[in-house]
């Protein structure tokens, strides 16, 4: 928790700071507000008191009342802004962090925790700093501040005090040593919810084609209800901290009072003496007038245990969610990129790997081991395998979603790591096997993140659309590039997002096109018309492709056949063909001979 204090700013901290002053402006106005009660009981109790002489300790207690409702209202203003000004810039940081993460973190973390810890976390955060500064502060502040105005009053008083007081200690060790432990699983729990959650929605087509609504609900239940029972039985156990409090401060009034009667009984009014009868009844009123003071200042020390036994509803689940906050502003991606691009030395879009192995994990086997290539700008290599094989791994190493184990990966002569963010993103376009369209239109989706000098005006992405395949079913579209694109272009067939994906991407014109297997939605005739497109117009970029369908890859000028991780054949289609074993299992499993031999 202090950790991600740290974190407030100056001008936050001057708030904090300055609620501090009001809340203590505060008490000392509710503290010496039973003084002008004491000054007004002992008028009510003297003979020849007029109600003008009642009025000016009464007007002086309204004044400090209404000061003290003012100073509350003010604290609990800059509490809000200051909340709401930290969690703000703490969510834009928590964002920023994220957008940095490579992969690597994103799957450590786990997409449904990440929107837990950026949503319900921050707002448990908020809570915690809305209350602190006008509870945690106030709390041991009027019971420390009240205890030393009655402390000494009379021995009897201040032991019922301190029993109470005891009381609320054994209530908050309770809450300490059963609720907060439990407390802390909540914010666990639920991202187990959400994860489940997420999980069953995203997948709702499959649920509903193999009738798994059942198993789904069971599955869901069961994390639903052991997330309720946990919250059940720690509210429920919260849910005794009213009663008892009420209990605590209605019976120490009592207890007062009863002391109170006591005392003034013991003072022996004389009926034959009138001065020891006089002083008997002064005594009387100034016990009653203490007493009364007494039990205000007593409800003031309660109070402030009751505001400290407040906070405490909170504070566990407020430090499991900033501990896990800081758990993802602590963590630093696995790739880092330099502010400024290494020199270059004047070549345009080739792509050398030289010798790259990768692993997830230091303990973790290898992905890919050894993988070494050349592409020459304009020319197109195509990676082949088996599932798990790992293709996509491989060309995901080039945009850095991933940082290579061992070798180098060179981008025009310069390794990948000298790269900035901006340059490297500029030279390569990807295109990955799950077409991702924002919500927005399709005009914003291929300008999204246009990192050229030049802005794409209309006639640049229709060429884009007509390259790609897509200028037809945009173009009869009503609102053509205005088109609205529901959020993860749901109102696209998978054929249609993987042509606007594949067009927003030639756009940019950058020097090198990745296709991460982004033919797989297309229909035969549409791949091999592209194909033929991308090759004629698109001569002078270099163009990396990882397919499933020999047909998609057989123009290549070079070919690369992964099994587990390793290069077990390289070479163009014909050589493949003549004289790998892998490569010929998969062409014979999709093509027939005559066609095999008919390519390039």
């Amino acid at each position: 928790m202090l950790t991600i204090f740290k974190r407030l700013n100056t001008k936050e901290w001057g708030m904090v700071l300055l609620s501090t002053v009001f809340i203590c402006l505060a008490v000392w106005m509710d503290l010496k507000t039973p003084s002008y009660m004491s000054e007004i009981t002992t008028l009510l109790q003297t003979e020849g008191t007029t109600v003008s002489d009642i009025m000016d300790p009464g007007s002086k207690m309204l004044l400090l009342s209404f000061s003290s409702f003012l100073s509350a209202v003010v604290v609990g203003f800059l509490a809000a802004r200051t909340a709401a000004s930290f969690t703000t810039r703490l969510r834009a940081e928590i964002f920023n962090q994220v957008m940095d993460y490579s992969d690597a973190e994103i799957k450590k973390f786990s997409i449904p925790s990440l929107l837990t810890r950026t949503t319900n976390d921050l707002t448990q955060l908020q809570i915690l700093i809305t209350m602190g500064m006008q509870v945690v502060t106030r709390g041991p502040i009027m019971a420390v501040w009240a205890l030393t105005k009655i402390w000494g009053k009379s021995s009897e008083w201040t032991w019922s005090v301190a029993g109470a007081v005891g009381i609320v200690l054994i209530l908050l060790s309770v809450m300490l040593f059963v609720a907060f432990p439990r407390m802390s699983r909540i914010q666990s729990l639920t991202d187990a919810l959400n994860s489940t959650t997420r999980e069953i929605l995203s997948g709702i087509r499959v649920v509903r084609a193999y009738n798994a609504e059942s198993y789904q609900d069971a599955k869901f239940t069961k994390e639903n209800n052991r997330l309720t029972k946990l919250n059940l039985f720690v509210h429920r156990l919260m849910a005794l901290m009213n009663p008892v409090m009420t209990l605590v401060s209605s019976g120490l009034t009592l207890v007062i009072y009863w002391i109170g009667a006591y005392l003034i009984n013991d003072i022996k009014v004389s009926a034959t003496d009138m001065s020891q009868a006089t002083a008997a009844v002064r005594d009387r009123v100034a016990v009653f007038s203490d007493m009364v003071v007494f039990s205000s200042y007593a409800m003031q020390v309660v109070m402030g245990f009751m505001m400290m036994v407040a906070i405490f509803i909170i504070l566990p689940r407020a430090l499991v969610s900033a501990g896990r906050i800081n758990e993802v502003l602590a963590l630093d991606s696995s790739v880092s990129f330099k502010e400024k691009t290494s020199q270059s030395d004047g070549q345009t879009g080739t792509v050398v790997f030289n010798d790259v192995s990768f692993r997830y994990a230091e303990e973790s086997e290898a992905v890919i081991e050894h993988v070494s290539f050349k592409a020459e700008a304009g020319q197109t290599v195509a990676f082949i395998g088996s599932t798990g094989s790992g293709k996509s791994t491989l060309v995901n190493l080039l945009p850095r979603f991933y940082d290579v184990t061992a070798g180098s990966i060179l981008v025009d002569g310069i390794d990948v790591r000298d790269y900035s963010h901006d340059d490297l993103n500029a030279k390569v376009g990807y295109i990955p096997q799950r077409a991702v369209l924002f919500s927005g239109t399709i005009r914003s989706n291929m300008e999204l993140g246009n990192s050229s000098q030049s802005p794409l005006d209309d006639t640049r992405i229709w060429e884009a659309l007509e390259l790609a395949q897509a200028k037809d079913f945009v173009a009869s579209k009503e609102k053509g590039l205005d088109t609205e694109v529901a959020q993860g272009g749901t109102n696209f067939s998978g054929g249609q997002k993987q042509r606007l994906a594949i067009a927003r991407a030639l756009a940019r014109k950058p020097e090198i096109l990745i296709f991460d297997d982004s033919f797989s939605a297309l229909d035969y005739k549409t791949d091999r018309i592209l194909r033929e497109n991308l090759a004629k117009q698109t001569a002078q970029m270099t163009k990396l492709i990882v397919a499933q369908r020999i047909s998609t890859i057989m123009d290549a000028d070079q070919i690369l056949v992964l099994d587990e991780g390793k290069v077990v054949g390289q070479g163009t289609h014909k050589e493949l063909l003549a004289g790998n074993k892998v490569y010929q299992e998969i062409a014979y499993s999709q093509l027939s001979k005559e066609e095999l031999e008919n390519g390039k």
